[in-house]
């Protein structure tokens, strides 16, 4: 902690120093326009990439990490050759790739092209992540569960919907959600193929005012923002699940009364 503060105090120093510091650094942040024209926008286009890709790599990893852990090898190794291949690429190759693809071939708008790209690159990279995740937190769970819900009459579906992904979702979630911080961050990565985000926008901030130093740290502290509530939500979500699988003393017997309920209605 001491040396924190003092690199801090040494940081300040030398800021105050070079005039980063000064009213007339800070004073446009006290300007409508500023926000409206710079700021207000790139929180926008942070927050529209990471809501659609955070949405739409939870339902990829859920589907591959379910896939993964099927018994029919016609379904598990197709999702293994996508799951290590789509985490092996950089994000931003695959950025890249996804906006010249999306341009070739005008399937988006001129204007939504680098939106586009960066959804896509940030949804195959990190849903494989997440199918990752999936598929340890179901490993880690006992094996006596599997097998009593077998022994109870389910089908691997039932029991995997009904019995494992619940308690794999509740102990995987601290995992998941710094994931998903990582979809939040990995939003500026997006600068390189023009993507109005928060970190391009904070660098035409300080390049129209001069003061890309006060500039920066305005970004970064609503990131931080972003992240800290993210991370909040998390917890408070950890916290009620948790004591919502408490009341369930037998959740395989109860897993198996639901799929016996839902057959019986079926017939």
């Amino acid at each position: 902690m001491v040396v924190v503060l003092l690199a801090a105090w040494v940081v300040i120093g030398k800021l105050q120093e070079r005039g980063q510091l000064t009213a007339a650094k800070w004073e446009p942040f006290l300007t409508s326009n500023l926000w409206t024209t710079y700021v207000l926008p790139g929180v926008k286009g942070t927050l529209t990439a990471a809501a659609v890709s955070i949405v739409l790599a939870l339902i990829l990893g859920f589907v591959l990490g379910v896939g993964r852990l099927s018994a029919h090898t016609a379904i598990r190794w197709p999702c293994g050759v996508i799951v290590e291949f789509f985490r092996a690429v950089p994000v931003l190759i695959m950025m890249i790739f996804a906006y010249f693809l999306y341009a070739f071939y005008a399937v988006f708008p001129s204007g939504q092209l680098a939106l586009a790209g960066v959804i896509t690159g940030l949804t195959l990279y990190n849903g494989a992540v997440i199918a990752e995740i999936v598929r340890a937190g179901v490993k880690a769970l006992p094996r006596g569960q599997t097998e009593a819900a077998s022994a109870l009459g389910l089908t691997w579906g039932q029991t995997m919907r009904a019995i494992l992904l619940p308690q794999a979702v509740t102990s995987m979630l601290p995992v998941l959600i710094s994931q998903l911080v990582v979809v939040l961050k990995d939003t500026a990565i997006g600068y390189q193929i023009t993507f109005v985000e928060m970190v391009r926008q904070g660098t035409a901030v300080g390049s129209a005012y001069g003061n890309y130093i006060p500039a920066l740290m305005v970004i970064a502290l609503l990131m931080i923002s972003l992240n800290f509530t993210l991370s909040w939500f998390a917890t408070w979500l950890e916290r009620r699940l948790r004591q919502s699988r408490k009341g369930r003393e037998d959740p395989t017997a109860e897993a198996a009364m639901e799929a016996a309920g839902d057959q019986s209605r079926g017939t």
